[in-house]
């Protein structure tokens, strides 16, 4: 029986939280393949208007898009450019096009590293070798658009901080004039000074998006109270990378 959009949303939903919670758990992100498989497929499924192949083990690929593309979908949970995703080079004839995402363990979304025709992914992998065919990590991350052509759509400064939104919805914290990457340990040491919450309503730790939100609706509040000393004030910095 094939999913509805909303039943789609509800189950990619619950698969995320699912794993958040196995993250918080103390489970290797690695340990966590079929969910992280099962998340792939049905985000897959949403962000292409289409469906889950309706056979399980379905030969040669796993979401059927609304215009009736047979997608091989892939999923990772690395967040280094090592490794590689592999291809069965015998069942590519059966698929129309390769979607490759990433569950960006630190932010807790759904990252796409490559959406191409099968006839573009293969210009990308190594030839078959021992039955299978091979896309690199690092070839997939050069494919992601560069930072300096991702704009900011909203920016604010605190203290010697300054917390900017991207287009693509992710935070990024500069102290002093240099980028702090990963950036979560000082949204959580500003947090903490702004009296923001670390948790949301279900007790998870908010992700880094979630909490660069919170931070940034915050100072723009208090700018417009008009506590102008709040964001020029010298006072040291609580560390909370530890908490």
């Amino acid at each position: 029986m094939a999913l509805t959009q909303m039943q789609l949303i509800q189950s990619l939903g619950e698969a995320m939280s699912w794993f958040e919670r196995e993250l918080q758990w103390g489970v290797p992100a690695t340990e966590l393949r079929h969910l992280c498989g099962r998340i792939g497929e049905l985000y897959a499924a949403l962000i292409t208007n289409g469906q889950m192949a309706l056979k399980v083990n379905q030969h040669g690929y796993d979401v059927v898009s609304g215009q009736g593309e047979r997608i091989s979908v892939k999923t990772t949970a690395k967040m280094s450019n090592s490794g590689h995703i592999a291809f069965n080079p015998n069942t590519l004839s059966e698929v129309d096009r390769i979607i490759v995402l990433r569950v960006n363990t630190e932010e807790m979304q759904v990252e796409t590293l490559l959406d191409v025709s099968v006839a573009e992914a293969l210009t990308l992998m190594s030839p078959d070798v021992g039955g299978r065919r091979v896309l690199p990590m690092n070839r997939l991350i050069k494919t992601t658009k560069p930072r300096a052509e991702i704009k900011t759509v909203n920016e604010v400064v605190y203290n010697n901080y300054k917390i900017r939104e991207l287009e693509s919805g992710s935070i990024e914290v500069e102290k002093d004039g240099e980028l702090i990457s990963p950036a979560k340990p000082a949204l959580r040491t500003l947090a903490l000074q702004l009296n923001i919450a670390l948790l949301n309503t279900n007790g998870n730790s908010l992700n880094t998006r979630q909490l660069g939100s919170q931070i940034i609706k915050s100072i723009e509040a208090l700018k417009n109270t008009g506590d102008q000393h709040l964001f020029d004030s010298g006072d040291s910095v609580f560390d909370a990378s530890a908490i």
